[in-house]
């Protein structure tokens, strides 16, 4: 039916109750910075986050595309729903009454609301059935199924609501239809029972199954798996899909596991039910099962809500299914894994045990260290290529170094990437270091260009103290020579750009290094060159010596001045890595401003230079000596900056 104009009052409740955060995060991986929310905008394509959100104002924005809106509004656009249809669809959501200006048609309209309600209560009904049917005598081999076999407790059986499904054809149908007088038709919705083919009548889904509930993120029951105690197949039975289940949204025991995955900062994903009930029982209370599929995007982004860092371990079986899995898993996630959006770990247990097998003989700290060592999800991939390989055959190598190079080419993050060329060069190599180089440019080559940019040479050297062998930029030595080649003069605006930056990142997020940066710049005269930098410097200026959370007041005004700020907006967010670097204070600040004044100096140079080059030393001597001595000044400043730049800006970025 058409729907009606709603009344202001539900609209402003539905405003009150569905908070932005909740909502985008179904849609978008945000992690905590400062008072707000980043991710990468799903707007459009990025690969530094530009899309804030804040919990504070209710509201989103996108420094990149700037969309911008409420939780209403983010729905609409990124649904193409209209207004009436979001709002009616977060009414259903979060509870809320729903009120309309007609009052002749809210009757109808708050029925199709409360068919949801109705829907749970038919399906905690079931699981009341169920549980009592469990203690009953036809019941008791489940029940020694859970406690012989599974060796779990009354507490935990009561905690995951753990029952029976008794064998008879219509046992639940007649309690529900018959005594509970519910609607056969809202059963049937609820994915109970199903309508004989022939005859005439219903039976139940489930039947002789040990059963148990699946519940959404606030507790409710939305649907059931069964497993089978004989040999029917199949060994595991989920419920249909229904208005409230949505297998592939649907993580089993979050409900219990969202509490200990943002204690833990951690989320652990089995593929089983009872892999996942045997780590609560255990005390590891961050895990989560994903109902026998595979895992999806919109899946990991439900419990990347809860997890500050994004940790996110997969422990599937190590056979050749649990493997199989483990891939597609990743990818499912891929995209955000090589964008660093996720921290992605693979666990596989040795002697190719589930979760549930190992604790019978390991006690939960034994998992725990597991987790710890699980390799990352690039490592395990690298391990899984090389598997069963015999490098020194010709056909092995070579097909190893494909995928290898398949793998590497989708790594966005250059550190990352040459970190793992000269791990993988390593492997290539079988002992031999000498072939390490060779093994390198190899890799290098086979990498595209658009996917792999190394403007300056490298070199392989051992670094830390396990002596690990790495990829190092190589800065080139400075020009001794009176003419510099032209095609140094884009690089000049990359080491600019560069420059400028980092010190702007330093400045926002090292509150202790912001007179030093001001004072260094007092003295030698220097400004930011570049429009965007140098807007936002102002703004700055302007807030300098107010007592307020600066990142959190630049980006306040940039909302206010409307301001396409997407090519600084990588400023206002920082990754571990780039608060460790910068932290490398106060060579970094003298290195970036070294930096600064070398492009500038390098300008005065070839200016000064050319100008030389074009005067008639007999005509005009004074002045060919006075350009002279100019071009030679800014070369003895040059060479000083260098000394001062004790490693290059390209190594800190």
């Amino acid at each position: 039916m058409q729907i009606p104009r709603l009344h202001p009052d539900t609209i402003e409740e539905i405003k009150h109750r569905a908070d932005i955060v909740d909502v985008v995060s179904e849609y978008v991986v945000l992690r905590k910075r400062g008072k707000d929310f980043v991710g990468l905008c799903p707007f459009h394509d990025e690969k530094s986050p530009s899309f804030t959100v804040s919990q504070t104002k209710q509201m989103y924005y996108c420094f990149g595309c700037q969309a911008g809106g409420n939780a209403i509004k983010f729905l609409m656009d990124l649904g193409k729903y209209s207004f009436s249809e979001v709002v009616l669809d977060l009414a259903r959501r979060y509870q809320v009454p729903v009120k309309t200006l007609e009052p002749e048609q809210r009757q109808e309209l708050q029925r199709q609301i409360s068919l949801r309600e109705q829907l749970y209560e038919v399906l905690a009904s079931a699981a009341q059935f169920y549980q009592h049917a469990l203690r009953q005598s036809q019941g008791q081999s489940a029940l020694k199924y859970l406690r012989s076999d599974r060796l779990f407790n009354e507490a935990t059986i009561q905690q995951f609501g753990l029952g029976y499904a008794p064998p008879g054809w219509e046992t639940l149908h007649r309690y529900l239809v018959e005594d509970k007088h519910y609607p056969v038709q809202l059963v049937e919705k609820a994915g109970l029972i199903k309508p004989r083919k022939e005859g005439g009548g219903y039976y139940d889904v489930f039947r002789d199954r040990l059963m148990i509930p699946i519940r959404d993120v606030q507790g409710r029951v939305i649907a059931f798996g069964g497993r089978t105690l004989s040999d029917e197949q199949p060994k595991y039975l989920n419920s249909p899909e229904t208005e409230l289940f949505n297998k592939g949204r649907t993580l089993f025991a979050l409900d219990q596991a969202k509490a200990g995955i943002s204690q833990l900062d951690q989320a652990v994903v089995v593929e089983g039910y009872f892999d996942a009930i045997a780590l609560h029982a255990a005390g590891i209370n961050n895990a989560v099962a994903s109902l026998g599929t595979a895992l999806s995007l919109e899946q990991v982004r439900l419990m990347l809500r809860y997890t500050d860092s994004k940790q996110l371990v997969l422990n599937f079986d190590a056979d050749k299914a649990g493997t199989n899995a483990a891939e597609r898993a990743i990818g499912e996630i891929a995209d955000l894994a090589y964008k660093g959006e996720v921290q992605l770990k693979i666990l596989n247990i040795p002697d190719g045990k589930d979760a549930d097998e190992y604790l019978r003989s390991h006690n939960p700290e034994d998992y725990e260290q597991l987790l710890v060592n699980a390799p990352l999800w690039i490592d395990w991939q690298i391990q899984q290529i090389i598997k069963d390989r015999n490098l020194k055959q010709a056909t092995d190598f070579q097909q190893v170094t494909q995928q290898i190079v398949k793998l590497l080419k989708n790594i966005v993050n250059g550190d990352t990437r040459n970190y793992y060329v000269s791990h993988c060069a390593e492997i290539l190599s079988l002992g031999d270091v000498r072939l390490i180089p060779l093994r390198v440019e190899n890799l290098l080559t086979q990498i595209t260009p658009s996917t792999a940019k190394y403007s300056q040479p490298v070199a392989i050297k051992r670094t830390g103290n396990g002596g690990k062998l790495s990829l190092v930029p190589i800065t080139p030595y400075p020009q001794r020579g009176p003419r510099v080649p032209q095609s140094l003069i884009p690089k000049d605006r990359s080491l600019l750009e560069q420059a400028e930056a980092l010190l702007l990142g330093i400045y926002l997020h090292c509150a202790e290094q912001r007179q030093a940066i001001v004072a260094a710049l007092e003295e030698r005269d220097l400004e930011f060159s570049l429009s965007h930098h140098r807007l936002l410097w102002q703004e700055i200026l302007e807030l300098m010596g107010e007592q307020v959370d600066l990142i959190s007041s630049l980006q306040d005004r940039y909302l206010e001045l409307s301001e396409d700020i997407a090519i600084i907006s990588h400023l206002f967010h920082l990754n571990e890595k780039g608060k460790k670097e910068i932290m490398r204070t106060p060579q970094v600040v003298q290195a970036a401003i070294a930096c600064m004044e070398r492009v500038l100096r390098e300008k005065r140079y070839r200016h000064f230079l050319e100008l030389w080059e074009a005067t008639d030393p007999e005509a005009e001597p004074e002045k060919w000596q006075s350009y002279y001595q100019a071009f030679y000044t800014e070369k003895l400043k040059l060479q000083e900056l260098d000394r001062q730049r004790q490693f290059s800006i390209t190594e800190l970025l």
